[in-house]
């Protein structure tokens, strides 16, 4: 029997893949990170499922449960929010498996800063302005940054940041990446995104710490940066250009 990792996606049900949707349709043992993934998405689950939440669990105990539960030749579907290969914590449940010689799949999901661009109906790399984007975060309790992933190295490239999990450090970020990208730089924070409760702020490095105040948002936000949020004299791609010669339109423009 195997083990399912599934990529939930950042909160709406819909967002979740199909392949995802069938999985946990299929399995009837269904392990998901209550604190981050909604009730709704477990109406996929066959009506006799057993559903644990594991937020209140530790490693031991979530493992304990795949254990018994491939004893028993059921497959489970494991439920995490967003993409499974960012801060997931599911390297450590593989690793723990691996070692059990208990097989698993992996599934992937709509990582959280898709669901904020599109909800800011941005682009995140526009021609000569960013052609990059840096996923990170602050040190937390959960996990350190190692010494030389900090926001002052990715800022100095000037491209467009994603810094997640660290809206509770708000001002240590804006100090960071000021020297870097200005006080004028725009930022946008999307607090819980696609969920219905979804909100969203925009500003600068100037003024996006008093917001995040005034909001009183403490958890579950994506803070974005760069000055492809508000770029709008930008040039065209060259890849729709009609003088552009590609493989799919050979001789474009003559």
């Amino acid at each position: 029997m195997t083990i399912h990792f599934i990529g939930a996606g950042p909160g709406a049900p819909d967002l979740l893949t199909l392949r995802g949707r069938d999985l946990i349709a299929a399995c009837p043992v269904c392990l998901y990170a209550g604190s981050l993934i909604p009730r709704a998405m477990l109406d996929w689950c066959p009506p006799s499922a057993r559903i644990i939440d594991t937020a209140p669990l530790d490693l031991d105990a979530i493992i304990a449960e795949m254990q018994a539960a491939h004893g028993a030749g059921r497959e489970v579907a494991r439920l995490h929010s967003g993409d499974l290969s960012i801060w997931s914590a599911c390297g450590e449940q593989m690793r723990r498996l691996d070692a059990l010689g208990i097989p698993y799949s992996v599934t992937p999901g709509v990582p959280a800063f898709a669901a904020a661009a599109a909800s800011l109906k941005r682009e995140l790399t526009l021609p000569g302005v960013a052609q990059s984007l840096v996923l990170t975060r602050t040190s937390g309790r959960a996990s350190a940054m190692p010494p030389r992933e900090t926001l002052a190295t990715f800022a100095a490239s000037g491209t467009t940041l994603a810094v997640h999990l660290s809206i509770h450090v708000i001002d240590q970020v804006v100090t960071e990446l000021t020297p870097f990208y200005g006080a004028d730089c725009p930022v946008a924070i999307v607090f819980r995104a696609s969920w219905p409760d979804e909100r969203i702020l925009r500003g600068t490095l100037a003024s996006i710490a008093e917001q995040v105040r005034e909001a009183a948002l403490e958890r579950t936000a994506l803070i974005l940066v760069g000055p492809a949020l508000r770029a709008e004299d930008f040039g065209d791609s060259a890849l729709y250009s009609a003088g552009y010669d590609r493989r799919f339109r050979p001789g474009g423009g003559t």
